[in-house]
């Protein structure tokens, strides 16, 4: 009870630590409301734990971060200050791209150098690089009202902002296809496209709306938070606790209990906690199903959801390395030789037999993540979830071998005896450990059919005081996108609740961050 105005504030229960999750429990304190924020991890962060291993540190998921501007509204509507409570550096170059050919693509925001190392592909196409980048600001700019609101149903299709935004998205083009108008080259193309892979998609089957990715690297920079991107997390729930809400870990929940369509209470092992708005952070394919009976669920029913199209799955190698790969970049992606091949291979649920592979080498950049003289690698191979019918335990230790031998061509020499502590996961892995439906890793995929008002919605469609957030919701997967899940659904449950609203941010920002702000990175 409120002893000054006599109001018993209103309760919400946030279900998982994850970065939306704690988003959401932030925004809600901010509002006025009473916050207890359940996880089942002994951690917080969800896909964005760490791990550490014999003095070796590990992000599982996310290892950079983008477009930091909507985090850092999260943070000052709790007056707090983003960078003051984690240290983040500007990456330049942001990545490097290396083709089976040789050929190296160091992407860089900076467009005169964007341009030439364009010209190292295609001399031709590499003039279109600027025209390239404006476009994207151009639709950006566009997109923004989009990104930031709810979608109820059809009519928010016909809505002023849609309406501009049709011509520039053109939804009959897939991001392949949409780069051709700038660039013949397949190779350059695939430079400004491998970001739908940030989605769990192909660039030849994802809506070309998705260009934009590469528009929030090179318009609003990559990021290293020091260590590690669970480090952004930590810092969410240091604050979120600072201010009030409640967190609760190694607390699974268990179901979510109704009065009708209205859901009243959380339950767990450990007690019931009562709720005016229960807000859903975690894998929505697999969660909702457990929380809310099937009988309630009039859209999203259990067949309805298994029906749906998922993204691909991830293979995972964590290796704690003797020594200290200066020339390697701190991020790098290795291009299949074949890349149609390979996209399709992971389209028929399989492993690639040649696959591109990511690598981290944050050490470079990073001295936090692993004892002197060492370095850690994060190996990520995309692979088709679990819905393609691999036996990961029998083929996981194979598929570690294939990898193994084509990071060593990367690195220039077989690094398997410098590797002092290591860990794998697997699909299987990320859907029996994690909680991940068929281990994919970026959640429903992201085709036309299963975006905006045909995705999950924030605020739940099939009962009344459920609120969800994060990749498997509107906007999609990605952190930026994953904030402001958190900031479309906050908005709703507080103005459903009568909060204040007004505390929350309102507004996508448009522009990026100072430098100053940042500490920056040269390779």
């Amino acid at each position: 009870m409120n002893a000054v105005s006599g109001i018993t504030p209103k309760k919400a229960v946030v279900v998982g630590a994850g970065p939306g999750g704690l988003a959401t429990a932030m925004l809600m304190r901010a509002a006025g409301a009473e916050v207890t924020l359940i996880e089942r991890e002994d951690r917080v962060g969800g896909r964005t734990a760490s791990f550490t291993q014999d003095g070796f540190t590990f992000d599982y998921g996310p290892t950079f971060y983008l477009y930091p501007e909507v985090l850092q509204e999260i943070f000052q509507a709790c007056g707090r200050d983003l960078f003051e409570e984690v240290e983040m550096v500007k990456l330049d170059p942001m990545y490097r791209l290396q083709f089976d050919s040789g050929v190296t693509f160091d992407a860089t925001p900076d467009v005169e150098r964007l341009t030439a190392e364009a010209a190292k592909i295609d001399p031709t196409d590499a003039v279109n690089v600027p025209a390239y980048l404006q476009e994207q600001i151009d639709k950006f700019a566009v997109f923004k009202p989009i990104l930031q609101r709810p979608f109820n149903g059809p009519a928010d299709l016909v809505k002023p902002d849609m309406l501009k935004a049709f011509p520039l998205f053109r939804p009959w083009l897939t991001v392949d296809q949409d780069l051709r108008r700038f660039f013949k080259s397949e190779d350059l193309r695939l430079a400004f496209s491998f970001q739908s892979k940030y989605l769990g998609m192909s660039p030849f089957k994802c809506p070309s709306l998705f260009t934009i990715v590469a528009h929030v690297e090179y318009g609003f920079g990559v990021f290293h938070p020091i260590g590690g991107c669970n480090a952004i997390p930590r810092a969410m729930a240091r604050v979120a606790s600072e201010i009030g809400v409640d967190v609760r870990l190694n607390e699974p929940v268990e179901e979510i209990e109704f009065d009708g369509r209205r859901a009243t209470a959380v339950r767990t092992a450990t007690g019931t906690y009562e709720a005016d708005a229960i807000i859903v952070n975690a894998d929505f394919a697999s969660t909702i199903r457990k929380l809310i009976p099937n009988a309630k669920r009039k859209r999203w029913t259990d067949e309805k959801i298994d029906s749906k199209k998922y993204s691909c799955s991830t293979f995972m190698l964590y290796l704690g390395i003797e020594g200290v790969y200066k020339d390697l970049s701190h991020h790098t992606i290795y291009m299949s030789g074949d890349y149609l091949k390979n996209i399709q291979e992971i389209d028929d649920g399989q492993a690639p037999e040649e696959p591109t592979i990511y690598v981290q080498n944050a050490s470079v950049t990073d001295p936090t993540l692993a004892p002197e003289g060492h370095s850690t690698l994060y190996v990520l191979v995309p692979t088709g979830n679990l819905s393609g019918g691999v036996d990961w335990a029998e083929f996981g230790p194979v598929y570690r071998e294939r990898i193994l031998d084509r990071l060593s061509k990367l690195t220039g020499h077989d690094i398997r005896p410098r590797i002092r502590t290591e860990r794998m996961l697997t699909p299987a892995d990320w859907e029996s450990e994690m909680g991940i439906f068929r281990g994919a890793t970026f959640n429903l995929a992201h085709n036309l059919g299963q975006m905006l008002h045909w995705r999950p919605r924030n605020r739940f469609e099939d009962v009344d005081g459920v609120y969800l957030t994060g990749g498997g919701t509107h906007p999609g997967s990605g952190l930026p996108t994953i904030f402001e899940s958190a900031r479309i659904a906050s908005r709703l449950a507080a103005d459903d609740l009568g909060l204040d609203s007004s505390q929350l941010p309102q507004k996508l920002p448009t522009q990026p961050l100072p430098n100053s702000t940042f500490k920056e990175a040269a390779e």
